[in-house]
């Protein structure tokens, strides 16, 4: 007996494409057509690259935290988290309940503060398990994703970046409840958790857009572009030769970047031609953000909302033709073409009220940041809900003309006014110091110190106590602090007797320049002290008015 299927496809009406066909075989041995390309307008393919990119954010975010939270908020760490969970603790009455958790929702508040640095190696470590799962297989559901938030989010009152909570959070609801599949054919993707992304791209790209308008003059003039290269938190080898750029294409810069962020993102609205180029267009703007400088993680968690931009027709050039997902992706369009979409079950009815229920929530969270926006006192960077679900965003209100470093330096002299005295300078990871040194190299990853310097350099030391508390350690030659170091000048000798920091102005060296050939990068000039020379015993009360541990002093010194 011969089974004969005809089936009969027509062209989609939103979409220009004609379904060609493929002749494949049912399991009765009889040919079935299959279309030999993915249609337009669904987003199974972009799921799956959603979920890849944010589980990657993850991935960097929470091997910054394993690799530095212990130097910088652990036990004895330079700003100790418990410390700052008892203050919290103090503030809303003595008590661990919900008035803590609304003030500083963590997991932390549940784990034992005795051992405090395993504790954020735990959250750090299982946060890289599930996010290197989830970037591998491409696979997820709602409980690791909502498991990554929540440990993230523990994370996020100790320096981490608002945006990927919101980011995150609206990966949650791209997955089913429990299914591991890269295309589960019962929880087909939202286009509504589509659009909220859509809608995070388009609010970051205004935010930012909107407070360099309002902020720095020179964003108005088109000058920005002459000083942003060389006074970014930490530039890269790339900075060094953008900075030497022609003065007419810094110009272009500075009109490119207010055309992407004030007028592309309006192309999301007007159809799906348009909004694929806002799509293409932001994700090219990041990369040149990512080639020209060390921002962190910043860019590259930029580019996972354009991606929401396209569907699956424009993103099956990323997967394998023949692949399990390509192929499971063309059955399911073949199958609703024909009329076979499966009928809704009670489960996929309930996931449809939460689809609904995410966009009220984000609609009425929007409220405030549109008005933000809206402002002509905008604010940037900043959340109206305590779980940090829709924030504000903005970078680079304002540019630094020039740029300005504090270097620590030691001494073993007796006297720090002797004028025999030699003063050694210590070196961190990234940030400018030696002269000779090449720019580093480092986006995604993240040296957070690094960071924190370049705003104390333009800051005073008062405004930034914990750089006094960085010169406390170091006079003890303290390993934990060391380790957030590159290069310290007494390894294997005596401690310092004295620290200083001196603060100086750092300009980029010109190429093809006397100073270039020598191997210079930078040229600096001495401004004048950060902080004056200060030993163990000077700081003791320092550090007791602020019920700092203070340092071991070495015994065996001469």
């Amino acid at each position: 007996m011969f089974v004969k299927t005809a089936i009969k496809f027509h062209r989609r009406p939103n979409s220009r494409r004609p379904l060609r066909c493929v002749k494949t075989r049912s399991p009765l041995g009889n040919p079935i057509d299959r279309p030999d390309s993915l249609q337009t307008g669904t987003y199974w393919l972009t799921r799956i690259v959603l979920l890849r990119s944010v589980a990657f954010i993850y991935l960097v975010a929470f091997s910054v935290a394993f690799n530095q939270n212990k130097q910088l908020i652990g036990e004895h760490g330079l700003m100790p988290c418990k410390s700052y969970l008892n203050s919290v603790k103090r503030f809303v009455g003595g008590k661990i309940g919900m008035a803590a958790l609304a003030y500083t929702p963590s997991v932390l508040w549940f784990l034992d503060w005795d051992d405090i640095d395993a504790n954020l190696d735990g959250i750090a470590l299982v946060g890289m398990a599930l996010s290197t799962f989830v970037l591998v297989t491409g696979m997820a559901n709602m409980v690791i994703m909502a498991t990554l938030w929540v440990l993230y989010h523990s994370l996020v009152n100790v320096g981490q970046l608002c945006q990927l909570l919101e980011t995150a959070f609206l990966a949650i609801f791209l997955c089913p409840v429990w299914t591991l599949s890269q295309v589960p054919r019962s929880c087909p993707p939202s286009l509504i958790c589509i659009w909220t992304f859509r809608w995070l791209i388009v609010r970051i790209m205004l935010g930012a857009g909107l407070i360099k308008i309002r902020g720095d003059k020179c964003w108005r003039d088109l000058t920005c572009m002459d000083y942003h290269y060389e006074t970014q938190p930490v530039p890269n080898p790339m900075s060094y030769y953008m900075h030497r750029s022609p003065w007419w294409f810094h110009r272009f810069e500075t009109l490119s970047n207010h055309f992407i962020e004030l007028i592309v993102p309006f192309f999301t609205f007007l159809g799906r031609r348009m909004c694929l180029f806002n799509g293409a267009i932001q994700i090219l703007f990041q990369v040149v953000l990512i080639v020209s400088g060390n921002l962190s993680f910043l860019n590259w968690l930029t580019i996972v909302p354009s991606l929401a931009c396209f569907d699956d027709a424009s993103l099956g050039v990323l997967f394998r033709s023949g692949g399990g997902a390509k192929n499971a992706v063309l059955k399911i369009q073949s199958e609703d073409a024909a009329g076979r979409t499966p009928r809704p079950t009670k489960g996929m009815m309930m996931r449809r009220v939460v689809n609904i229920s995410l966009a009220v929530l984000i609609g009425y969270l929007s409220v405030p940041v549109v008005m933000n926006l809206l402002s002509s006192r905008q604010v940037m960077n900043t959340s109206f809900d305590p779980l940090r679900i829709v924030n504000t965003y903005g970078a680079f209100g304002s540019i630094t003309k020039e740029r300005t470093e504090v270097i620590f330096q030691g001494t073993l002299s007796p006297d720090p006014k002797d004028p025999e005295a030699v003063w050694e300078e210590y070196q961190f990871l990234c940030k400018p110091g030696d002269v000779y040194r090449r720019p580093c190299l480092i986006s995604p990853y993240h040296y957070r110190l690094d960071w924190l310097m370049w705003f104390a350099a333009f800051q005073t030391y008062e405004q930034s106590e914990w750089v006094i508390h960085i010169a406390g350690r170091l006079l003890s030659n303290d390993s934990v602090v060391l380790s957030l170091l590159d290069h310290n000048p007494f390894q294997g000798r005596d401690p310092p007797r004295w620290v200083r920091g001196e603060h100086f102005r750092y300009k980029f060296s010109q190429p093809g320049s006397t100073s270039a050939a020598e191997g210079k990068w930078w040229l600096r000039k001495r401004i004048g002290a950060y902080f004056p020379a200060v030993n163990l015993e000077g700081l003791r009360g320092y550090f007791q008015s602020r019920n700092w541990p203070h340092p071991h002093i070495p015994q065996n010194r001469n």
